[in-house]
């Protein structure tokens, strides 16, 4: 699997205008603007930052600094190419304690603001529409949509199209809408049609709650695709290769964020600001099912 930007590091310079995500308890989720002190050492892919407006004491005279992973750093996102319409259930970042914490739109008020539900406080808060913006990542040096955002349209996007037709027996994969493992691929046969464009399905890895026998659901087929063909991965992955993890009985998408030794990788689920080790057995190169056939993300 042929990826340019396989090996890709960010590189940044002192007085450098960045982004932080800092990894300490209470503050995963969020971003906070600072600049580039120094590179730890020549040859480290580590930084030295100063924050604009989180202090080292109480006293609030003097900035934190921190030295951080590379990866926990970006440039400011670009502002948006055109006037954001923000709506219910969007997916946000909100302004709030100094630093862009994400959220979800949960209600709509007049005079421009929005109740925003904060992952990170766990609690709905009153936004003005100028302390809003839709979360982006910055992948290989480019900005592109947060993955809620961009599986979102793809879902829309295949469910507005014909579908594919399924057959009894078929073994195939299914996005489920429930709570805690949407963004989730699992196996699954068809047992038989339901409805227009619908699918009884049997779970091969989840359970029914009092656990006497696999999950049955009825699944849009626009949620269901076949099972990806093997990709025989014979020199190990890369950083930032995008890969397909199995993780609490179904598969997650992520990205490599480190090489271990014993063919182990840390992998990074920026949707959920999660890093978990992985076995190469665990881990596949991530498909896109396009238009009716199976696309490797670099090949697009």
């Amino acid at each position: 699997m042929s990826n340019p930007y396989s090996s890709w590091v960010a590189q940044f310079n002192p007085g450098d205008r960045v982004e932080i995500s800092p990894r300490d308890v209470g503050f995963r989720g969020s971003w906070y603007a600072g600049t580039v002190v120094r590179r730890e050492a020549k040859n480290t892919n580590r930084y030295v930052v100063e924050y604009d407006q989180l202090y080292a004491d109480e006293s609030g005279e003097k900035l934190l600094q921190e030295t951080l992973d590379w990866i926990q750093l970006r440039p400011p996102p670009p502002p948006p190419e055109k006037k954001v319409q923000f709506k219910f259930e969007d997916e946000v970042e909100a302004f709030y304690s100094d630093g862009w914490w994400e959220g979800a739109i949960i209600a709509e008020h007049s005079g421009g603001k929005f109740a925003v539900f904060l992952r990170g406080f766990e609690e709905q808060i009153v936004f003005e529409e100028k302390d809003l913006r839709l979360p982006v990542q910055w992948v290989k040096g480019k900005w592109e949509p947060r993955f809620e955002q961009v599986q979102r349209e793809k879902e829309n996007s295949n469910c507005s199209k014909e579908v594919m037709k399924f057959t009894q027996g078929m073994q195939v994969e299914v996005l489920t809408d429930e709570d805690g493992l949407k963004g989730a691929w699992f196996a699954a046969p068809i047992i038989e049609p339901s409805g227009e464009d619908k699918y009884l399905i049997e779970y091969k890895t989840l359970r029914n709650d009092d656990d006497t026998e696999f999950l049955r659901e009825v699944i849009r087929a626009c949620n269901i695709r076949p099972c990806p063909p093997e990709i025989i991965v014979v020199d190990g992955f890369k950083v930032w290769d995008e890969i397909d993890a199995y993780y609490n009985e179904g598969r997650w998408v992520g990205v490599i964020a480190k090489v271990l030794i014993n063919s182990n990788y840390e992998v990074s689920f920026i949707e959920y600001d999660e890093k978990i080790t992985f076995n190469q057995a665990d881990l596949r190169p991530h498909q896109d099912w396009l238009n009716g056939k199976w696309v490797v993300p670099s090949d697009v």
